[in-house]
């Protein structure tokens, strides 16, 4: 088992490691929710090759090893050591995918503010979880990996993990400015997750860190998008709002938009 942790152990310190640079880098916003007009003066939502780094770095690895019979010896070792220690199969991990997410949600209404208001953020949240789904049902069709417990074929990438780091993320640029700490936390439950998925054997090792980048990059990416996605929604009208949340039904995870012209 402490193959499996040091792996996910590394994950969660790289992730940290250069957001607390980016953290240390942006001056610190003296107002907690951002309007939109004031979007072109915060760094919030600039794209920045630095914000790539980690989870090209995870997704790289993950499709590296879908090639390369070396690198999926780490895949195999660590299904190994898991099946001698015969760990019980729980399914938490599809509930702690989305916890980071409804810590923000939960936060805010105990008035712990975040980064951005509930409609700002819902928009944020909602866009991270379209590409999520983007990205990782049309690559599992593609690779057609075979799962460790052989039940199907989608194995690649985890989208459970996807999901965790997505949220995870989320929080992390929510809170990073006025509660560091706070804000990474997250990422424990992210980690959590990706270990269950190996622990309940429905994925490989590769698949939760390729996972991992997907769900990072989904955030950073929907930060960068909001600026235009608010402009679009908002459209000439003043008076015109937008309601957009996050929800999870049947195993189904989507939005619900709600148009006010």
């Amino acid at each position: 088992m402490k193959l499996i942790f040091s792996g996910l152990l590394i994950i969660l310190l790289s992730s940290q490691n250069l957001f607390a640079q980016d953290s240390l880098a942006v001056k610190k916003d003296s107002v907690a929710n951002i309007s939109a007009s004031d979007l072109h003066l915060d760094s919030t939502h600039q794209f920045s090759y630095k914000k790539l780094i980690v989870p090209a770095a995870f997704i790289g690895y993950g499709v590296a090893t879908l090639k390369f019979d070396k690198l999926k010896q780490l895949n195999f070792s660590t299904r190994t050591e898991i099946n001698e220690h015969k760990p019980d199969h729980i399914r938490l991990d599809n509930y702690t995918q989305f916890a980071p997410a409804a810590l923000v949600y939960g936060l805010n209404a105990f008035g712990v503010e975040g980064k951005h208001n509930i409609r700002d953020r819902s928009i944020i949240y909602g866009t991270s979880l379209l590409l999520v789904s983007a990205v990782v049902m049309p690559t599992k069709h593609l690779a057609k990996e075979e799962r460790p417990d052989q039940s199907n074929n989608l194995s690649f990438p985890s989208g459970h993990t996807a999901f965790a780091f997505a949220s995870a993320q989320f929080m992390y640029r929510e809170y990073k400015d006025t509660n560091f700490w706070l804000g990474v936390s997250g990422y424990s439950l992210a980690v959590f997750t990706g270990v269950y998925r190996m622990l309940n054997d429905k994925h490989w090792f590769s698949d939760v860190v390729a996972g991992a980048g997907i769900g990072i990059l989904s955030t950073e990416a929907s930060y960068w998008l909001y600026p235009k996605i608010n402009k679009l929604l908002s459209g000439k009208n003043k008076n015109s709002s937008v309601m957009m949340m996050p929800f999870y039904q049947n195993k189904t995870a989507g939005i619900g938009l709600v148009k006010n012209f």
